[in-house]
This record gives C-alpha cells, structure tokens and sequence, in this order.
C-alpha cells in the first residue's frame, strides 16, 4: 500500500480570488494574515470586527478539515489489508 503525503485539501464552498476552492493550505493563510492585523494597534474598530468574522469562518472551516482528516487517519489497513481502527493516543 503506497500512501500520497501531497494531497492538497479543498474546502467547499469558499473560493479564492481565480473562483477556485480553497485549500486548507490558503485558508490558513489567509487565518494568519487576519491574526496578524488584529494584532496591529491602530486597526479601527469597524474593520476589526470584519476580520474577526472572516477569521471565524476561516477557522471552522480548518477545524473541519482537519476533523475530517482525523476520522480517516482512524481506519487503517492491517497486515491482510482488513480495515482495522486506530486509536490516536492524546499527549
């Protein structure tokens, strides 16, 4: 069993600029740009509150990603190539 480590997540329903998805890659991108102005001293009140919706956004969008990505890293393969849980141990 070979296994793809490249795999660029999409994310439905949110598009970048070219009206394409969005990855998990831009959307974290994009999270950290919008921590990174809020961070900023100066930023007015009215713009703050709209980065922080879009950060939301952005961040249950990534929470879901990655929700997902742990539901399948769950299930894997044995040696008979059975499908067998996986218990992901929290440190």
């Amino acid at each position: 069993m070979t296994v793809d480590y490249h795999v660029k997540l999409s994310i439905k329903g949110v598009k970048n600029l070219e009206n394409k998805e969005l990855s998990f890659e831009e959307a974290l991108e994009q999270l950290e740009a919008i921590v990174k102005k809020l961070e900023e001293p100066d930023v007015p009140i009215e713009k703050a509150i709209k980065y922080y919706e879009k950060g939301m956004e952005l961040s249950k969008i990534c929470d879901k990603v990655l929700s997902n990505a742990e539901k399948q890293m769950t299930q894997i393969l044995d040696e008979n190539d059975q499908p067998t849980l996986f218990d992901l141990q929290e440190e």
